[in-house]
């Protein structure tokens, strides 16, 4: 008899943008790791996000993604000024709209 060993969780399977997601009590936001693939995020340290919360759309630039040890996931914090500025609130949903990799050069 053979007996079949998981390791982790299955993740979101969240693969395409536009994707809702609600946001964490630390405001931070979930970019699952499926996406992160998909998009090719994995050694991707700041991004370009655009997203909506409450039929207003938001650009964020320099937006740094951060990383667990053990997974592919990435999150990011929507800084306090933009939060205080469109009243978004831990636990509210946004919608990502758009996440590419941008390159920083350290000068």
């Amino acid at each position: 008899m053979t007996t079949e060993i998981t390791v982790g969780r299955k993740g979101l399977p969240i693969n395409t943008l536009p994707y809702t997601i609600k946001i964490y009590i630390n405001n931070q936001v979930l970019v699952p790791a499926n996406l992160v693939r998909k998009l090719g995020l994995e050694r991707t340290k700041y991004v370009y996000v655009v997203l909506e919360h409450n039929n207003q759309k938001i650009e964020l630039t320099n937006v740094k993604l951060l990383r667990t040890k053990h997974t592919n996931s990435r999150q990011f914090t929507i800084p306090r000024e933009v939060r205080e500025k469109f009243g978004i609130k831990p636990f509210d949903m946004v919608t990502i709209h758009v996440i590419q990799p941008i390159n920083i050069s350290m000068s």
